[in-house]
């Protein structure tokens, strides 16, 4: 969240916002925990400036989360806020609440099967170009869900020229010196050969002559 953003936001709601959803952490904590009104809550689900990035190392994860403000209860109870955490992969597989969450996921399907929630599809890709969709995603270019559809066929991909031996054109074999003495060889037999009937010839022009 930028400056430029967050100066648009709190023009657009200068109260402040009842919510704020953030996958980031790090330095972005600060400026959505200060988007919040009284009686908003902030939920965190997600760390992709530590996990991920050009530099993924111990230091840069330390520096991201040295950046967070630490929020102290009595600043929430002073400031009328709320804070809270959900990390999927430890809710299921550590805390053992799979129950939980398939019940969310119910709810949430309901929801959308009722119209009440419509989400965002940036681009829906086939199975076979799954790859190709989590660059996109991994370049942040996508504004919206990627949505894999098993019906759909795989684009296709542009001709690219054959690499290997069958590519490469066969360069001519060195000659042996034994090789260059036999071609020499034969030219000078060659010329023996065309020396001989130049001669015979001269020799039946002189008979005829005479």
């Amino acid at each position: 969240m930028r400056g430029i953003t967050l100066i648009r936001l709190l023009r657009v709601t200068p109260d402040g916002v009842d919510i704020v959803l953030d996958c980031l952490c790090g330095e972005e904590c600060n400026r959505g925990y200060s988007l919040l009104k009284p009686m908003g809550r902030y939920i965190l689900y997600g760390s992709s400036n530590i996990v991920t990035g050009e530099t993924k190392s111990f230091f840069s994860a330390a520096r991201a989360w040295w950046q967070v403000d630490k929020v102290s209860p009595i600043k929430l109870f002073d400031e009328n806020k709320s804070l809270a955490g959900l990390n999927l992969r430890h809710l299921l597989f550590q805390h053992g609440r799979a129950d939980t969450v398939r019940r969310a996921v119910e709810r949430v399907f309901a929801l959308w099967r009722d119209g009440k929630v419509k989400p965002i599809v940036d681009s829906t890709w086939a199975l076979e170009d799954v790859g190709e969709a989590m660059q996109k995603m991994h370049d942040r270019k996508n504004i919206g869900k990627l949505v894999l559809d098993p019906s759909l066929e795989p684009k296709p991909k542009p001709a690219t020229p054959a690499k290997g031996k069958a590519g490469k054109e066969k360069k001519p074999a060195k000659e042996s010196s034994e090789d260059k003495k036999d071609k020499e060889t034969k030219e000078e037999e060659k010329k023996m050969e065309n020396g001989d009937k130049n001669e015979s010839k001269e020799k039946e022009k002189e008979k005829e002559s005479s």
